[in-house]
């Protein structure tokens, strides 16, 4: 069993958004991640593995397939293995949880059309 205190565990940092692997277990991970206002991720996928987010507080959008999908708290968003997204944070703090599992973790960056 793994058991963890989100509130305890965030970290933020005004030059980029902050994940912070909690555990490993069973070929995939748990995360907390952190974003300042109007922080972005890369475009990415993970050919390899499903990436799953639960947005505890804050919010704002996801890119993916070119549709614009609005994240707020209370919400969870499924990536499956290859999915090209980008996440673009709101004008507040968010906290996300993160799990991740698969053959391999590996993030990919992608160039926007």
């Amino acid at each position: 069993m793994m058991a963890f205190d989100l509130n305890a565990e965030q970290e933020f940092s005004l030059e980029h958004h902050v994940e912070k692997i909690l555990g490993v277990e069973s070929g995939g991970d748990v995360t907390v991640a952190c974003w300042e206002p109007g922080q972005v991720s890369p475009n990415h996928h993970h050919p390899q593995a499903t990436e799953i987010y639960f947005c505890m507080q804050g919010g704002g959008h996801m890119n993916v397939n070119g549709e614009k999908v609005n994240i707020k708290p209370g919400m969870f968003i499924v990536h499956p293995p290859g999915e090209i997204h980008e996440y673009v944070n709101g004008d507040q703090r968010s906290l996300l949880f993160r799990v991740r599992y698969g053959d391999d973790m590996a993030s990919h960056h992608v160039e926007k059309d």
